[in-house]
């Protein structure tokens, strides 16, 4: 009886910490989670947001305060006001080229004939590819003297072609454009041609009985349900064309001189090669913002079509 009083309390604290535990295990269990999303997002937001109020730059000690200086230089730089139209450029014309073809594809894989596996897994083949190497591949195919591209063009034409597709204006961004079409066309397809097998086949079988012809069917049936498939595909691309960097710094290296810098380009450009890291920071906050409005202008569209 006398060791009773002596282990009672530990026993009762131990039941107030599992009473408190279990009056808050919703908190408890999503915890780790809040805290690695602390710790590896906010923090660094927070962080990056201080640099780039600061004079952060390798090439100046110190970090004084500077407001909205770093600002003021990365929107006073005809480099960065170049490179986000070439953004916008590339960006449209990768998307609008995917979307294309990638609805052709679709179109012509919505339906059954032998080999049709083989042909889709062949079309998705460069979806696993990593942009660097797609970058390189394409910077060999175009490469001159030695790429293959020139030479059938030559053949095709019947005469010689010395086309600089990586140095010399506009060969550059259509050499862009094309390796990202090969390789992201097929994102677009298999987001569409998901779309078109969910589409019900009463409509087309009531058009069919009214004498609709494939055009009009294509037209008032197809691509008015297609239309939250079709958001989702551009919202999705355009929100990773707008990153583009990877090929264009395997293939032109930003150039001839800075002609084909995009806002990613130029940000690393300012950032990691000439360690004006404030300046590079305050350029990525304004990109994100742009970027964040661009995007939430499609996603209220994609919500406002799932919702008619």
């Amino acid at each position: 009886m006398r060791d009773v009083p002596a282990r009672l309390p530990p026993l009762i604290r131990s039941g107030r910490i599992s009473a408190w535990a279990d009056r808050h295990i919703d908190w408890l269990l999503v915890a780790p989670a809040v805290l690695l999303i602390l710790a590896l997002s906010i923090y660094p937001l927070a962080y990056s947001l201080w640099v780039s109020f600061v004079n952060y730059d390798f090439l100046v000690p110190g970090h004084a305060f500077v407001g909205l200086g770093n600002f003021a230089q990365v929107v006073a730089d005809p480099v960065a006001r170049w490179a986000l139209l070439t953004t916008v450029l590339l960006a449209a014309a990768n998307v609008a080229t995917e979307f294309a073809l990638g609805l052709v594809l679709a179109l012509a894989m919505d339906r059954q004939f032998r080999g049709r596996s083989a042909v889709m897994s062949l079309l998705i083949v460069p979806l696993f590819i990593s942009p660097v190497i797609v970058g390189q591949f394409w910077s060999l195919l175009l490469q001159r003297p030695f790429g293959p591209v020139n030479y059938v063009l030559g053949a095709l034409l019947g005469h010689p072609v010395n086309i600089n597709w990586l140095s010399e204006k506009p060969w550059n961004f259509i050499a862009l454009v094309l390796a990202d079409v090969w390789q992201w066309t097929p994102f677009v397809f298999v987001i569409l041609l998901a779309g078109l097998t969910s589409l019900p086949r009463e409509p087309y079988e009531a058009a069919e009985v009214d004498g609709v012809n494939a055009w009009q069917a294509f037209r008032y049936i197809t691509m008015p349900q297609m239309g939250p498939m079709v958001m989702l595909a551009i919202t999705f691309r355009l929100l990773d064309a707008t990153k583009l960097f990877d090929t264009i710094f395997m293939m032109t290296g930003g150039g001839p001189g800075t002609s084909t810098y995009t806002a990613s380009f130029y940000l690393y450009q300012i950032g990691f090669v000439q360690f004006h890291l404030s300046a590079a920071t305050a350029g990525s906050w304004m990109f994100l913002i742009l970027t964040a409005i661009a995007i939430s202008f499609l996603v209220r569209r994609l919500l406002r079509v799932e919702t008619v």
